[in-house]
């Protein structure tokens, strides 16, 4: 009625009474429902009815807070802290303006002293618990929040935020003598158990974390979160028809996921049974055609079948979501090659190469292919550019002594050819299919054998 009432009063431009509690109630839930506006409408004629009102004034900072407008709700926590310095909401206020600032130490000093001062310690330790995750003091954040767990078994979040913080200091077996310990206290619920089983999937203990996520379903049988833990803890025991059954059930209970598809793709590919494994693929890639992940798997499972069309096409839509991914070039230059490719084969190399993938591989690679186009001076160029990251590798070394040899330089050849053999001689072996005319030379024979000699 006060809302109705008050609603009236501006349409109408008329101006009736409310008490302090109405008005209260009146900026409580405009502030919940997100409408301003009409929040600071009801503060302003509030505070002109009621101009004494502490808790309206609170009301007012709270409203700047979500403004941003720090200064002047510090202005007015301020001048209320001189008025009441006992009182816990102000405070707090205060506390969240200085978080807000950035200065979550003072704000803790603040919520410290207010914690001494309120009837309702949980919110404080609440808070408390969210200023020490700010500045990464887990020990004390965990602390806090155990205490919110301690005057409500069944505060989730504050048992969600424990186990964060245990998480997050490795703690992965305190967390679990925790967890029992809760759970021994609050049996039936299934977010501990959930809670448990991931811990233990953590430390490898598959079996324990399973036996905790069937507690987890067996509780709350529309569990989702529940069911894909449990399922993922089955892939690792490798029971690949459970894990499907229970990515099943979560298909079942919610919207479909690209998720859930991939996963039992995966656990299908693993059962060798790879047409229903490209079938959920598929259907991954079909309820999040942006999941490049998708696009890859069936690249690989095409690529193992050796249908290389099919590869280079999903490789291709994998490159068209995420082309800066030189993994994804490195595949796309493996399925060209394949294809007898060639030039497209170069283009994925020297892409890679722009992407700054310097890897010793990419370079060889890349010559490689140069040396079979007969493209010698590019592969020249190519393992110059090797060799000025990658010093004193016999796979570079050997590659310029053959090289040079086609090039008609010979003294660059043997120079190179002996430095190849000081880094590793038996890589020679590995390098006459590159270079047959060149290792055929009696020079080059010559050389390789009285190399030998000179070091047994």
């Amino acid at each position: 009625m006060s809302l109705i009432k008050f609603e009236s009063m501006l349409k109408t431009n008329s101006i009736y009474f409310f008490d302090l509690v109405e008005f209260e109630d009146i900026i409580l839930y405009y502030l919940d429902t997100g409408k301003q506006s009409l929040a600071k409408k009801a503060i302003k004629l509030g505070l002109e009815q009621h101009p004494t009102s502490i808790s309206l004034k609170l009301l007012w900072t709270e409203l700047l807070i979500i403004e941003d407008k720090l200064e002047k709700a510090a202005e007015i926590v301020a001048k209320l802290e001189k008025l009441e310095p006992n009182n816990d909401e102000v405070l707090i206020q205060k506390a969240t303006i200085l978080s807000k600032s950035g200065a979550h130490k003072v704000a803790i000093v603040e919520l410290k002293k207010a914690l001494l001062l309120t009837d309702d310690k949980v919110d404080v330790w609440t808070l408390l618990g969210m200023e020490y995750l700010y500045i990464d003091d887990f020990k004390n954040a965990r602390l806090n929040f155990t205490n919110c767990i301690g005057e409500d078994y069944e505060d989730y979040s504050a048992l969600y935020n424990v186990v964060y913080c245990y998480d997050m200091e490795k703690q992965h077996k305190q967390a679990i003598k925790f967890l029992i310990s809760y759970s021994n206290t609050n049996p039936y619920c299934e977010v501990a158990w959930h809670q448990l089983g991931r811990q233990y999937f953590v430390l490898k203990n598959y079996k324990k974390a399973l036996e905790s996520f069937d507690y987890a379903v067996l509780i709350d049988e529309s569990f989702i979160g529940g069911y894909l833990e449990k399922a993922k803890t089955l892939e690792e025991l490798k029971q690949y028809e459970e894990a499907i059954e229970n990515y099943y059930v979560t298909l079942d209970l919610d919207d479909p996921t690209a998720y859930a598809f991939m996963r039992i793709g995966e656990c299908y590919e693993k059962l060798g049974k790879e047409e229903l494994a490209i079938h959920h693929y598929k259907k991954g890639v079909h309820e999040d055609p942006l999941l490049d992940k998708g696009w890859i798997m069936l690249t690989n499972l095409y690529y193992k079948q050796e249908d290389y069309q099919k590869a280079l096409y999903h490789i291709n839509k994998a490159l068209k979501i995420d082309e800066d991914n030189t993994l994804y070039w490195r595949k796309y230059t493996d399925i060209n090659l394949k294809l007898n490719f060639f030039e497209e084969a170069v283009s994925g190399l020297q892409t890679c190469l722009i992407l700054e993938d310097f890897e010793i591989e990419v370079f060889v690679g890349l010559a490689d292919i140069q040396l079979f186009l007969g493209d010698f001076e590019d592969a020249l160029k190519t393992l110059i550019d090797a060799q000025k990251i990658h010093k004193n590798f016999a796979e570079i070394e050997y590659r310029l002594a053959g090289l040079f040899f086609i090039l008609d330089k010979e003294k660059y050849g043997f120079n190179h050819l002996i430095a190849a053999m000081k880094i590793d001689y038996e890589y020679h072996k590995m390098i006459i299919d590159i270079f047959p005319t060149v290792f055929d030379d009696e020079k080059v024979k010559k050389l390789i054998v009285d190399f030998r000699k000179a070091t047994e």
